[in-house]
């Protein structure tokens, strides 16, 4: 993929699309390299539940814009699924949502000395350009969404 950002915007987009039309969120798309394959990753969502349906009927219709449309150079093999227990929090809504659940965060820099957090998800604040409220040993953190590299649900 020689224009990586451009590419990858584009194919979250096409995969925005299909979702809105057909009722899914898409939580998110990574596209990675596994051995000699390469795997374009769609993870779905609706508010009640994702059945193995659901991935065929995403995968389908996704796959023919994908065709159509072609934003990726290379061969790769497309893989919908549903976001699992270990659910990624891949938006600022999502982080509201989610509210009072446990959730595990990973840092690109450390906050007070730490880049992984375990901990109460309270919700998401607009300010300083994002911030995730987090009760994590007692303490209420804000941090900023730019410094977040990973977040999910954590179910322990």
């Amino acid at each position: 993929m020689a224009n990586v950002g451009g590419t990858r915007r584009r194919v979250q987009e096409l995969a925005d699309r299909v979702g809105e039309g057909l009722g899914y969120e898409v939580v998110e798309v990574s596209f990675v390299k596994e051995g000699p394959h390469r795997v374009l990753r769609v993870t779905i969502d609706h508010p009640n539940g994702i059945g193995i349906d659901d991935c065929e009927r995403f995968s389908n219709a996704f796959g023919q814009v994908l065709d159509e449309e072609d934003p990726i150079s290379t061969s790769y093999l497309l893989e919908v699924s549903s976001p699992g227990i270990d659910r990624p929090l891949t938006k600022p809504e999502h982080f509201s949502r989610f509210a009072g659940q446990e959730a595990e965060l990973r840092l690109y820099s450390p906050v007070q000395g730490r880049k992984k957090f375990r901990g109460t998800l309270v919700g998401w604040s607009p300010e300083a350009e994002g911030q995730v409220l987090m009760k994590c040993d007692g303490e209420e953190l804000a941090i900023p969404w730019s410094n977040i590299s990973r977040a999910r649900l954590y179910e322990g």
